[in-house]
């Protein structure tokens, strides 16, 4: 089998990079280990940058997001038993959209169903060759046929525990790393939103959110211990957690039907370097940061639309745009995650092992920090461009 750009992968991102060749007739194969159904199960983030709407506009892939998405203008920030209103579109004239990752990745393989796209699901054995020559290639087995595929590329978009980021020689990439001390216990519940806007609570139990996935469908958040069970937290224990840590007077939590609950714990990772010979990787490939600030498939829209438009320059006879994409991409996603972690450090309590006097003080200081970005003209700009998404450059 002979391709161009040899996609593994078919998450978010190596979908998009595909919509993206597609539109610039570059011909490409996606394989995925996984099926069709469990990629479409997995829950993930339900907020979209608007640099990323903007990218799937372009496609015309967002006919399903401006039905159904929910624009947003802000968020609250709520601390000392106080809320506070982020105005991201009074602000910067920017604004953020609530549609879930399950919902993009529909919308992504329908569109490739009608594209006729070859897209290989299930496949074992995926395993990318020759990537420091000219002419890499990719094996896998699919329904019990063995396939090699030729290409002038591969993409890399399966995710931090694939194989296309472990292939790259010890010596020619660094992981740069940080485990936080704390963890998120979500649940999807079957009640409409207490809130038009997003919520992100400091409280001395620790942070909590209140998020939504549509007018009919919450989703919430606790932060916990690293180590717990989640067979240890009964839906009254969480909803009786929720309560504490998100209420303010004149406002009430509705309580609904839990559906979904998971503990994920918090880490941020970045590769030294997206490329090396004839492979490139994208999303969770090469880099993953905390959930507080929203940023992990708006990194990975922005990492492909940097990619794709040079992936179409490469071959309309412009090589610079590819040579730039790693650093380019890099550049950005250390500001994603200077944001992310200044999120998630702003809002989170001390995890274990830390003194009570430690715990005090750190309390203290992040309810100063609070009060200046909200009290502040200047902070709270900055809290808007980067929530609502930076410019992703090349494009």
């Amino acid at each position: 089998m002979r391709t161009t750009v040899a996609i593994i992968g078919a998450g978010p991102a190596g979908l998009l990079l595909g919509h993206l060749l597609e539109k610039s007739g570059i011909d490409f194969v996606i394989v995925e280990q996984r099926s069709r159904e469990y990629i479409l199960s997995r829950v993930r983030a339900g907020v979209l940058e608007q640099s990323s709407v903007d990218v799937l506009a372009s496609l015309g892939l967002d006919s399903r997001l401006r039905e159904a998405g929910l624009v947003h203008d802000g968020i609250y920030l709520q601390y000392a038993g106080t809320r506070h209103r982020i105005d991201f579109k009074a602000l910067i004239d920017r604004t953020v959209t609530v549609y879930g990752q399950q919902q993009v990745v529909n919308d992504l393989m329908l569109a490739h169903d009608a594209l006729g796209s070859a897209v290989y699901f299930e496949s074992s054995g995926v395993l990318p060759r020759g990537i420091d020559t000219p002419h890499p290639s990719v094996d896998f087995v699919n329904d019990g046929v063995e396939f090699t595929v030729d290409a002038d590329f591969i993409v890399g978009a399966d995710g931090f525990h694939g194989v296309c980021r472990t292939i790259i020689p010890a010596g020619a990439i660094t992981s740069y790393e940080r485990d936080f001390p704390f963890a998120w216990l979500g649940i999807l519940a079957n009640v409409a939103p207490s809130t038009d806007e997003l919520i992100y609570a400091l409280h001395e139990d620790g942070f909590a959110m209140h998020s939504m996935r549509s007018p009919s469908v919450s989703r919430l958040y606790l932060q916990v211990d690293p180590g717990e069970s989640i067979d240890d937290w009964s839906d009254a224990r969480i909803w009786d957690g929720l309560h504490t840590r998100l209420g303010v007077d004149g406002w009430t939590l509705h309580e609904g039907e839990v559906t979904e609950k998971s503990i994920t714990p918090m880490r941020s990772f970045v590769a030294s370097t997206l490329e090396y010979g004839s492979l490139y990787l994208v999303g969770d490939a090469g880099h993953i940061v905390p959930p507080t600030g929203a940023k992990g498939l708006n990194a990975a829209i922005s990492d492909v639309a940097m990619l794709g438009a040079a992936f179409t320059a490469f071959f309309a006879g412009d090589r610079v745009p590819l040579t730039l994409y790693s650093d380019r991409a890099l550049r950005r996603q250390w500001k994603t995650q200077y944001f992310s972690q200044w999120m998630t450090d702003m809002l989170h309590t001390s995890g274990p092992g830390a003194s009570d006097a430690d715990r005090a003080f750190r309390h203290m200081s992040q309810l100063g920090q609070l009060d200046y970005v909200t009290g502040s003209e200047h902070a709270r700009r900055g809290l808007a461009e980067q929530y609502t998404g930076l410019p992703i450059e090349g494009l």
